[in-house]
């Protein structure tokens, strides 16, 4: 039997896991729909209104799809640099391993 140590195993910390992937999907599409509801609010303030405010209704119905498939793809950055490995603390280990 060999009496090297081994090196504790790294254990990941729940505080620096990344966001799981369906909670941004929920979140990017949830801002997908609440600016497309904007925009369907522009179309109808378009033809209920006039002069500059329904110019600027018409603009905004026509900039807002290009703004939200931008955001809607978007994904949220991955920080590679956060994780931080944990080491266990287990004091009955080490009289095992002794």
């Amino acid at each position: 039997m060999s009496t090297a140590r081994r090196p504790d195993p790294s254990v990941q910390s729940v505080t620096t896991a990344p966001r799981k992937a369906a909670d941004d999907l929920n979140a990017r599409m949830k801002q997908y729909l609440v600016t497309m509801g904007i925009r369907t609010a522009c179309f109808v303030l378009a033809f209920l209104t006039s002069g500059w405010v329904r110019w600027t209704c018409v603009a905004l119905a026509v900039v807002l799809p290009y703004i939200a498939v931008v955001f809607a793809n978007a994904r949220s950055p991955r920080a590679a640099g956060r994780l931080a490995p944990v080491t266990p603390r287990d004091p009955h280990r080490r009289q095992i391993d002794s």
